[in-house]
C-alpha cells in the first residue's frame, strides 16, 4: 500500500485510484538530514516532485469528472429539444392542427402548430443552455499549479536584485530564456 495524504485516504484494493499520494514532511528511517549525501537528498526531491505532479493530476481527474457529470445532466436537455423538435409530438400535433381547422383556414392551423413546437424546442433548448452554462473550470486544480509553477520558477538574474549571484563560466547570459 502507498502512503497518501491522510489515513482516510488509504488506498484499498477496490478503490486504487482515489488515495492521492502525499510527500512525508520526515524522514521515514529516524535518520536527520545530516546523515544523508546529496545523491540521496536529490533523489528525494526528485521522488516528492514525481509526487507532487501525480497528485496536481489526480486532483484534475477528480475535478474534471465532476465537471463532466454536470455537462452530462446539461446534454440530456439537448437531447429532449432535440427529440421533441425531431419527432414533435406527431400525433398530439397533428390532432391539434386539425383541430384548429375548425375554426381557421388550414394552412393557418397547421401554421400555429409549427409555432407551438418551435417554441417547445426552444424551451428545452434554453433549460439546456442554462445547466452548460453552469459548467466551471477546475479552479482549485488551477490554482494549485499556478502555486506550484510560482514554488518552481527560477529567478532571472535581473530579477534576484544584484545579490553577488556569478554567471556560470561558458554561459552566454544573452541565451538564457
Amino acid at each position: 500500500m502507498r502512503r497518501v495524504s491522510s489515513p482516510k485516504h488509504h488506498v484499498n484494493d477496490s478503490d486504487r485510484a482515489t488515495g492521492v499520494p502525499y510527500i512525508p514532511l520526515s524522514a521515514d528511517d529516524g535518520e536527520g538530514a545530516d546523515a544523508q549525501s546529496i545523491g540521496a537528498l536529490v533523489m528525494d526531491a526528485t521522488q516528492h516532485m514525481s509526487t507532487l505532479v501525480r497528485a496536481e493530476v489526480e486532483l484534475i481527474k477528480a475535478e474534471t469528472a465532476a465537471e463532466a457529470k454536470k455537462a452530462l445532466k446539461g446534454s440530456i436537455f439537448f437531447v429532449v429539444a432535440g427529440v421533441v423538435g425531431l419527432y414533435s409530438s406527431f400525433f398530439f400535433f397533428f390532432f391539434l392542427g386539425e383541430l384548429l381547422t375548425e375554426w381557421l383556414p388550414r394552412w393557418a392551423a397547421f401554421l400555429i402548430v409549427f409555432g407551438l413546437m418551435l417554441v417547445t424546442t426552444a424551451l428545452f433548448g434554453l433549460l439546456g443552455y442554462r445547466k452548460v452554462k453552469r459548467i466551471r473550470a477546475p479552479q482549485r486544480s488551477i490554482d494549485s499549479l499556478r502555486e506550484t509553477a510560482a514554488t518552481l520558477r527560477v529567478r532571472k538574474p535581473a530579477e534576484q536584485g544584484g545579490n553577488g549571484a556569478t554567471p556560470v563560466p561558458g554561459l552566454d547570459p544573452s541565451a538564457r530564456r
